[in-house]
């Protein structure tokens, strides 16, 4: 109404409906209000996004039948046909059948720049389950073999049954079609990477509420630099850091030095058929902890290393994606289709994708070998902040500053689920390994979870004071970490949250679920750091937690 009464040149009215009413609105729509206040002319409406967002689409509240035919009995009896035919018009109304909600129900859900999400904005079919792993044989180490080789055998093979085999043999009834998204084929070091893999898994810590996971914090001393971002690779080897110097530097955290291939000519001089042609290759001279990759021309405010550990990705202010190699510490390419700052990019778990998400409030498909972008995934009212692909790679995840999260289809594009209840821009996103859930992390200093194949909240964790970073689940999901501004580590019992889910049909008719008032009971504990906010969390193969962050001197 106010933005209706600037628009036809009433502005003193304007002004004085502003500060009439401006105080009544939720703390969570102030900065909203900061901008709507900015707006004083219509000149100043011309080319503004905001502007355009609430012209176009409406706010979406969701009320209880009875409740709705109580408002609109209201508004008749007191003729205000005019605020009536306000809220027709710029409102949707997302009516449901049954009790209407509790306080806490409605505060939990509402929050965003567009209201809540419609319902039918979460019914699409999503197919949130894994796709079936390739068939390994894993060949027994040699130390067990030496052992008592008949009882050796049996003992490997058992734990491997419970944690991988019987899993990968059947088909997840709600996995996607193997073949719905092409993805890469598998190549032999990928699938020594996964034997690798399955051998770290057999010694794996099963975590819970009594069996909390070490935390080893790696911490960047002297980050005058500013640390924008970092990222650690599956196998823990290598941490990154993007800077705002614009730099991006790649350290080994292993006794390993990174090491860059030899030149040309040097390469020339091998046998390429001897057995460890691999190793000569490498060029020893250039063996160092630290290389630090230079391309950029602002800030870099993403990173993230492909599955197999050859390449790296880093997004920065100036627009840009870079594809750094591994091999030899250059940049291969640069993709450019946002023209705005880039805040974050991710591979996919399969490799040869990536997302990334900027200011143009755009998501955006990618694959390696395009230099175009494959889908671009609009929908967003602010920018696109943080991006993540589930397990499967058929959906990516956006969190945005309009302080919703939405689910895209990477085969068509589409969006599949929108979900509302975070009351700051959203700064973290996180699947749990079976697929099934999401959760999230915004300004505001919650988590929430999400149920992903319903599309409902699940849980709401409260506890942080502060922007949450960070989020990881635990290798096999029991546990969720939460890294945020407050300087802490918060470990959550995930697997307690998702038991108490009924997801009965008269949850998943209505939308709204009982959440415990107190969350308390989640916390499995606190870990403080000295002054530095925790920006990335990683779980190694064996579930010890890598916390990282950049010290802030008070």
């Amino acid at each position: 109404m106010y933005l209706e009464l600037v628009y036809n040149q009433h502005e003193n009215e304007a002004k004085s409906f502003f500060e009439k009413f401006h105080g009544d609105q939720e703390c969570y729509y102030q900065d909203d209000m900061r901008v709507l206040s900015s707006l004083t002319k219509k000149e100043h409406m011309k080319g503004n996004e905001t502007m355009l967002d609430f012209r176009t689409s409406k706010f979406v509240l969701r009320i209880s039948r009875d409740s709705y035919q109580l408002l609109k009995r209201h508004l008749q009896e007191k003729q205000n046909n005019q605020i009536w035919n306000i809220v027709q018009e710029h409102l949707y109304i997302d009516i449901f059948d049954g009790m209407p909600r509790s306080k806490q129900q409605i505060d939990a859900m509402v929050g965003s720049l567009a209201g809540e999400a419609k319902r039918e904005a979460n019914k699409a079919k999503v197919f949130f389950g894994l796709l079936k792993e390739p068939e390994i044989e894993v060949p027994l180490d040699d130390e067990d073999e030496e052992g008592e080789n008949e009882e050796g055998k049996p003992k490997k093979k058992k734990p491997k049954r419970d944690s991988m085999g019987s899993k990968s043999k059947k088909q997840d009834p709600n996995a996607p079609p193997q073949n719905r998204i092409p993805l890469p084929e598998l190549k032999d070091s990928d699938k020594l990477d996964k034997i690798m893999n399955m051998k770290e898994a057999t010694k794996r810590v099963r975590l819970g509420p009594e069996y909390l996971p070490s935390i080893c914090f790696y911490t960047f001393l002297n980050a005058y630099q500013g640390l924008t971002a970092v990222d650690t690779t599956d196998d823990s080897s290598m941490i990154v850091g993007g800077f705002a110097d614009s730099t991006v530097r790649v350290w080994s955290v292993t006794p390993k030095k990174l090491r860059s291939v030899k030149s040309a000519a040097d390469l020339s001089l091998i046998d390429k058929e001897s057995d460890d042609v691999l190793e000569r290759i490498m060029d020893e001279r250039t063996a160092s902890e630290l290389k630090i990759l230079y391309g950029h021309s602002g800030p870099v405010y993403g990173t993230s290393f492909s599955p197999d550990r050859n390449y790296l990705l880093s997004c920065s202010e100036d627009g840009t994606v870079r594809l750094w190699s591994l091999q030899t510490f250059t940049c291969l390419v640069g993709y450019k289709g946002h023209n705005y700052p880039v805040w974050d990019t991710q591979f996919s778990p399969y490799g040869y994708y990536f997302v990334s998400g900027g200011h143009d409030r755009v998501a955006r498909l990618w694959a390696t070998d395009h230099y175009q972008p494959l889908r671009i995934f609009a929908g967003h009212l602010a920018d696109v902040t943080c991006t993540r692909f589930h397990p499967n790679s058929n959906y990516i995840a956006t969190g945005s500053a309009d302080r919703t999260v939405r689910l895209w289809d990477v085969l068509n594009g589409n969006c599949v689920r929108i979900f509302t209840g975070h009351k700051g821009p959203i700064h973290s996103l996180a699947f749990s390994p079976n697929g099934r859930f999401l959760a999230t992390g915004a300004t505001d200093g919650r988590v929430l979870l999400w149920d992903i194949g319903h599309g409902l909240m699940a849980g709401e964790l409260k506890g942080h004071t502060d922007t949450i970073y960070a989020l990881r689940f635990s290798r096999d999901g029991e546990i969720l970490a939460s890294g945020s501004m407050d300087n802490t580590v918060r470990l959550w019992d995930a697997v307690k949250v998702f038991e108490d889910l009924e997801t009965d049909d008269f949850t998943t008719a209505t939308g709204h679920i009982n959440l415990p008032e107190n969350s308390q009971d989640l916390l499995l504990g606190t870990y403080m750091t000295k002054s530095t906010p925790v920006i990335h969390l990683h779980f190694t193969r064996r579930n010890l937690l890598l916390a990282s962050g950049a010290y802030s001197p008070q």
